[in-house]
């Protein structure tokens, strides 16, 4: 097992900066997440881990020794694709075995390897079938028990589920938490999904046009995002950012509506975020603010609905028997204790500390 360490990452292509002077540590044993939207550098500083990219600048580190020089063979790493990259003609259990065969592994220790990893993806079963005659998680599985048979430093993964179905996606979610306890190898997981995100990792690293916008728990980034960016991908709904300004301790949307009570100096030009889940829906008149409903989401175990707040929208989650139709007018509730204030040029986070 091993430590992943960079130090001052760059990576340029001519004027293109993918990833920008970048530093992180990754634990021993750790799941750490690297997740964005497209483009933000995150498969990049993967490529660099592995060894399939070269650094601009910086040093990449695997347990004591600098890899930059190193030939991704070396590095003892491990990668699952989105595209499971298997053999067509071999059977599972020759494409389980590949990497094993390679290295020149003796036979009887490469089937004892073989049937431990299909045993920890529940594969033993279809060890002699063709990947054609596999569904698309038995596929994914299938790299999953590769990657495994080596039992290498470090997995590294880059969106693995993407090609998989919804129902799919979240039993194998729960296979792979229960395989990174069970392993206990350093892993390094690139995804756009904040879902995979939240119910996968240790830590995440969110990114953005190749810098890391914050790093911490699952938690740590939907409770406490760093910047209006983190608040804003996080969550499904993502969280409500509405304009305004601070007057006399209320915030104040765009529109002049007086919202919530947020104990802040005055300020011009600041966002306020506020979850779905913590603004109360109720009957007219007997909430903070009626507000014009503009369309109404029933979600099976919950609903969601979107008000019409002046020029701007609002989500708010009730629970799963409410029903309202469009154009009707309800009450909200915010609470102000699970509101959080960004400056809308910055988009950094405004603390209590930073109104003294």
């Amino acid at each position: 097992m091993a430590e992943v360490r960079l130090k001052n990452i760059t990576k340029r292509w001519d004027n293109f900066v993918a990833v920008d002077n970048q530093s992180l540590d990754i634990r021993d044993r750790e799941f750490l997440v690297l997740l964005g939207p497209s483009g933000c550098g995150k498969t990049t500083t993967m490529r660099m881990i592995a060894g399939l990219e070269e650094p601009t600048d910086g040093e990449v580190w695997i347990g004591d020794n600098m890899v930059n020089d190193d030939l991704p063979k070396d590095r003892d790493v491990a990668m699952v694709f989105q595209n499971y990259g298997l053999y067509p003609h071999m059977s599972v259990f020759d494409n389980i075995a590949y990497p094993l065969k390679v290295r020149g592994t003796p036979k009887a220790e490469t089937d004892a390897r073989v049937k431990r990893a299909a045993e920890q993806v529940e594969l033993t079963a279809f060890l002699d079938r063709k990947p054609r005659a596999l569904s698309g998680g038995q596929r994914q599985r299938v790299a999953l028990a590769r990657a495994i048979v080596r039992t290498p430093k470090v997995f590294l993964m880059d969106e693995p589920l993407s090609n998989l179905d919804a129902k799919l996606r979240v039993s194998m979610r729960a296979e792979l938490k229960h395989l990174s306890r069970e392993l206990k190898i350093t892993t390094i997981y690139v995804t756009h999904d904040q879902i995979e995100a939240m119910s996968l990792a240790d830590r995440v690293a969110v990114m953005r046009d190749g810098v890391i916008q914050q790093l911490g728990t699952p938690d740590d980034i939907y409770n406490d995002p760093a910047n209006m960016f983190v608040a804003g991908f996080i969550g499904s709904p993502a969280m409500n950012l509405i304009e305004g300004s601070i007057k006399d301790g209320q915030f104040v949307t765009a529109d002049s509506t007086p919202l919530v009570a947020v104990g802040s100096r005055d300020r011009a030009n600041v966002v306020l975020g506020i979850r779905a889940d913590d603004i109360e829906i109720g009957d007219p008149g007997k909430g903070d603010l009626d507000v014009e409903i503009y369309s109404f989401e029933n979600m099976g175990e919950n609903t969601l609905l979107t008000a019409q707040l002046g020029q701007q929208r609002v989500i708010a989650r009730g629970e799963r028997h409410l029903r309202k139709e469009q154009g009707e007018v309800v009450s909200i509730w915010v609470n102000a204790a699970h509101t959080y204030l960004f400056d809308n040029e910055t988009g950094i986070r405004i603390r209590g500390d930073d109104d003294a």
